[in-house]
């Protein structure tokens, strides 16, 4: 079956009397993968957003509420779980041959927007969004928030998942230090043809500052366009009032960056 065809639609309750929820299955490299999408119910040309989450398996599973808020917004949203998660088939590599569920959910997400889309990723989505804008020449804008651009850093961060990056990769990045570049974006960033907006709040023990920085550093060095919000009081998770003011100033700057 072809990338990005849909194979079935689902219904599914909303948390916003004004958007509408459907859980999709997709096809992606010969796996059925399944996502949400979150649409206005007001009929209108919208534009798309890729919301790509962060975390693994149930962990930073994607939340109803959150797509909501950005389809509040005006805007078509569609978050690929990726594949293994929630009944998909295949196994969440953490950034390896699962960053083709985002690629293709593109073409899903084309399939309900005007053509316009928007990469915003959290967390761990951040490596998906840049592989994805990497890979695809067709990507309005990227926002990652708190997103991780170095699978090294993260298994030097994060002790705490060690055991689950040696388990996909392989091994270390002493021992399999091939299977980690392989999936680090900054390596081949020079593909990106979209502009750039880093969130990332200073105080953040989930996913450092550092890799904010890496970034930008990338992005600088190839002479790319991209903008940084830095916010020295925050963690990885933003208060309730700070995140919906960012949220709400995201949703402007994607719109500004329409191609």
């Amino acid at each position: 079956m072809e990338n990005g065809t849909i194979e079935t639609k689902k219904r599914y309750p909303s948390p916003n009397p004004h958007v509408q929820l459907t859980e999709i299955v997709y096809w992606s490299e010969g796996l059925r993968v399944k996502g949400m999408l979150a649409e206005p119910k007001k009929r209108d040309s919208y534009s798309g957003i890729l919301y790509l989450r962060g975390g693994i398996q149930s962990i930073g599973m994607v939340r109803p509420a959150r797509i909501a808020q950005f389809a509040a917004q005006g805007f078509v949203v569609f978050a690929p779980y990726y594949r293994g998660n929630r009944g998909g088939e295949g196994r969440d590599e953490f950034a390896g041959e699962d960053r083709w569920d985002a690629v293709h959910a593109v073409d899903v997400l084309k399939q309900f927007s005007n053509g316009n889309v928007h990469l915003l990723a959290f967390s761990r989505g951040g490596i998906m969004a840049l592989w994805t804008a990497i890979l695809r020449q067709d990507i309005a804008s990227v926002v990652t928030w708190a997103g991780v651009t170095d699978t090294i850093l993260t298994y030097k961060e994060r002790p705490d998942m060690r055991r689950m990056m040696k388990r996909l990769y392989g091994g270390t990045p002493n021992t399999a230090l091939s299977h980690f570049e392989e999936r680090n974006p900054l390596l081949r960033i020079e593909e990106n043809t979209a502009p750039v907006l880093i969130i990332h709040g200073l105080q953040d023990d989930n996913v450092s500052p550092g890799q904010a920085y890496l970034l930008e550093e990338a992005l600088k060095l190839n002479d790319q366009p991209y903008e940084t919000w830095y916010f020295p009081e925050y963690t990885h998770f933003f208060p309730p009032a700070a995140n919906r003011q960012t949220v709400k100033a995201v949703c402007q700057w994607v719109r500004e960056k329409e191609k």
